[in-house]
């Protein structure tokens, strides 16, 4: 058996069914039936034993990509939500999925969850890795306000993304000149070009804090 996932009201998914999945620790707000919520210390391993559970743990700490995750399991109806944000579920067909920790709420158990380095060397506040999921399954996100769902190529905010599809990194773009070096920057200087045909790319109507990127040659 598996679990169904359904947006109510824009801000909880509503997961009915039976089995398990993995759910931000915390997340759950109200259910009927029976459930049970068992804390993963170590995070998926996904069946890479005590080891590949370290190593994991490890990376996502090291990359401040680490956020306290509870495997699921039971039958009936619960309903996840955090902080009034609103919800989107995607579905991965043997794809890839690359999103903000912050924004990952939860996730179908089969998917291999794992940090990836950004090749480009930019990536908003997050810093230089962020967390991917892979394989067929469903990835459930919130965002700050409606979420804006895009189709690349497009340009986004790097403190605007919350995720995007596929293998590819998106790079950065800048809007630098000799203004920039006697006060007068643009006022949008620094975005990330998604410049390939086929990703889906989800934006929120929100910044993060702050205005600094890394960036890496």
């Amino acid at each position: 058996m598996s679990f169904n996932y359904d947006i109510e009201g824009e801000l909880t998914c509503k997961v009915n069914g039976s089995g398990s999945f993995i759910a931000k620790k915390g997340s759950m707000v109200a259910y009927k039936g029976d459930f049970k919520f068992d804390k993963m210390l170590m995070g998926p391993n996904n069946g890479n034993g005590i080891l590949g559970g370290l190593l994991g743990q490890a990376a996502r700490k090291l990359t401040k990509e680490n956020i306290e995750l509870m495997k699921v399991t039971g039958n009936g109806i619960l309903y996840l939500a955090e902080n009034a944000a609103h919800i989107l579920v995607i579905n991965l067909d043997n794809d890839e999925l690359c999103i903000e920790s912050e924004n990952l709420l939860g996730f179908d158990e089969q998917l291999k969850y794992e940090v990836r380095f950004i090749g480009v060397g930019a990536i908003s506040q997050k810093g230089l890795a962020t967390s991917c999921l892979k394989g067929t399954g469903r990835v459930i996100i919130k965002a700050q306000g409606n979420p804006i769902v895009l189709e690349s190529p497009c340009v986004v905010d790097p403190d605007a993304v919350v995720a995007w599809t596929g293998d590819r990194d998106p790079r950065i773009k800048t809007d630098v000149s000799w203004k920039t070096f006697i006060g007068q920057t643009s006022g949008e200087s620094y975005q990330l070009d998604f410049n390939w045909s086929g990703a889906t790319v989800i934006v929120q109507p929100c910044e993060r804090y702050g205005n600094s990127l890394t960036i890496l040659d």
